[in-house]
């Protein structure tokens, strides 16, 4: 729930999104999710940090008067959220796949070595953002990167869970 809530919030500050239809829509598809998997699935649904790269390129943020990219493409946001609901269509697909084949059957088709690059593919497209966030305080930048490092390492039980926070 910590790590969806998050990235519920901060996607849609980052693309130009209302932040409270996003929430709304979080809520609905949780309970959706929860009645569909007859409350079996602790889970909480959420946006994701994955869709950013997406959204760059379809809706890419527009200059305002000082030369920075802060102004939502509101002309192109439509798309954008359309690519997210084609991809909502496919996890659709492959639960079913999952229910007819088998959860082992499927994850064959999935091993590390493929998605490993995917999620460093994500990082990747993330990094130039974290360095520009990092370049207006890099003390608390450090403090934090410390604060993670030590309470994944070190940490115990909701300590563990600190740094999604």
């Amino acid at each position: 729930m910590f790590a969806m809530f998050g990235a519920t919030v901060l996607v849609p500050l980052i693309t130009g999104l209302s932040v409270s239809t996003t929430l709304l829509c979080a809520g609905l598809g949780t309970l959706l999710f929860h009645l569909i998997t007859g409350g079996k699935v602790p889970a909480f649904l959420g946006s994701s940090f994955a869709y950013l790269g997406g959204f760059a390129i379809v809706a890419p943020m527009l200059v305002d008067e000082s030369g920075q990219q802060t102004i939502p493409n509101t002309e192109m946001l439509p798309y954008a959220c359309a690519g997210v609901a084609l991809s909502g269509l496919v996890y659709v697909v492959f639960s079913l796949l999952i229910s007819v084949f088998g959860i082992r059957r499927i994850m064959k088709l999935f091993p590390p070595v493929v998605t490993g690059p995917i999620i460093i593919a994500i990082g990747l497209i993330l990094a130039p953002s974290a360095i520009t966030n990092c370049q207006s305080n890099w003390l608390l930048a450090f403090v934090a990167l410390g604060t993670v490092i030590v309470c994944n390492i070190w940490g115990k039980g909701m300590i563990k869970i600190l740094p999604i926070l």
